[in-house]
């Protein structure tokens, strides 16, 4: 079998991740009326037929039936559908199949750049399609469309990861090889996962830790955002009912807490913290000043928050409720004095460890925002 490919699967890395096997021999090809596009509101791109045009690409040579049945379940859980063209070769005109997507993917603006992808996006998409494949049993085709939002976000969490760069002065610096996960269960879950492993690491006495089994629940990043009215003094809070007091069989589960929501894949924490407080919170007009990032539970979670102060106006008539129907958020907002929400995190009302921290945060910074700063 031999398979035409014109977007991200012409990178080696992302094609072994998704085909599996041996590595595909990939010789250049190209073909005549077809064009290659962005697709909307995305990072992949997406083929169309275009009379006069010409795309680049590659012909995936001598892809086995597994490696075939890989594939198809990656393109073919997003409606793509093998069709058979003509590229033309070095050693002229082959015969091949192409994934062709269907109609209703909508075009974007400009031109897809490969180079581009792979300089921003590849490690993300290897994640991504690492994850995808790890499943024991696979997953369907529909699982895999309903599920791939979050497994994009968490392939770009751990991308962003990769490029953090914080610095050792107290604690150890760590090298490569100082923990090896030695083997990792297929992931448990839908919306959510946890990941079983085995895993062995440096102790400080520079000896190797016994072999030690261990449970992560594996989630994302995700921006938390505090508004603050310093002319006026006052924050806004959002109100929920959240599943974690529920489990543990909490009493009263509705939790305070700052504008919360998760990062996408391919956007930043500025960005994401932007969107959400106009989903959550209606806020459109935001200064945003970063507090911390940091992992609210790092024995168990993968979790990672970035924290940041929203200065804005929070006039006496702001909307009393916020969130998405789309997302079965019912929020309440609440605009409270600073000093009231202080005697909150005294009383215990406040119990939510992110809002705790980042009220204490703001207070080592009130007056300064207060006089303009």
């Amino acid at each position: 079998m031999q398979i035409f490919v014109y977007g991200t699967l012409q990178s080696p890395a992302l094609c072994h991740a998704v085909a599996g096997g041996a590595h595909i021999l990939q010789v250049p090809a190209t073909l005549d009326g077809y064009a290659v596009f962005p697709v909307a509101r995305n990072v992949v791109p997406l083929i169309r037929a275009k009379a006069g045009a010409l795309t680049a690409g590659a012909i995936l040579s001598d892809v086995t039936p597994e490696q075939l049945h890989r594939l198809d379940t990656y393109e073919g859980a997003f409606g793509y559908a093998l069709i058979d063209v003509t590229v033309q070769s070095a050693a002229g005109p082959v015969p091949v199949k192409m994934y062709l997507p269907p109609d209703d993917i909508a075009v974007g603006d400009g031109d897809w750049s490969l180079s581009h992808w792979v300089t921003e996006y590849e490690p993300m998409a290897v994640l991504a399609a690492t994850e995808l494949f790890a499943h024991v049993p696979p997953l369907t085709r529909d699982q895999i469309a309903r599920n791939w939002p979050m497994i994009e976000k968490r392939a770009w969490a751990k991308q962003s990861a990769h490029g953090q760069g914080a610095p050792a002065t107290v604690r150890h610096a760590a090298a490569a090889a100082d923990v090896a996960l030695i083997r990792e269960a297929p992931p448990q879950g839908d919306f959510f996962r946890m990941q079983q492993m085995t895993v062995q690491y440096r102790q400080f006495d520079g000896a190797r830790s016994a072999v030690v089994p261990r449970e992560v629940f594996v989630g994302i990043d995700a921006v938390l955002v505090l508004p603050y009215d310093p002319k006026q003094d006052r924050i806004l809070l959002v109100e929920q009912v959240r599943m974690g007091p529920v489990v543990r069989q909490d009493p009263n589960p509705w939790v305070l807490e700052p504008i919360a929501g998760m990062i996408d894949a391919t956007e930043s924490p500025e960005q994401s913290a932007l969107r959400e407080s106009v989903e959550e919170a209606g806020l459109t007009h935001l200064d945003l000043r970063h507090l911390s990032s940091f992992y609210p539970s790092p024995g168990s979670s993968t979790d990672y928050f970035h924290a940041y102060l929203g200065l804005c106006d929070l006039p006496d008539d702001h909307a009393k409720f916020g969130g998405l129907d789309t997302e079965a958020e019912d929020l309440r907002l609440h605009i409270l004095p600073y000093d009231r929400a202080m005697s909150l995190v005294t009383s215990g009302e406040i119990n939510a460890g992110p809002l705790v921290m980042m009220l204490c945060m703001l207070g080592m910074q009130r007056d300064a925002l207060r006089r303009g700063g």
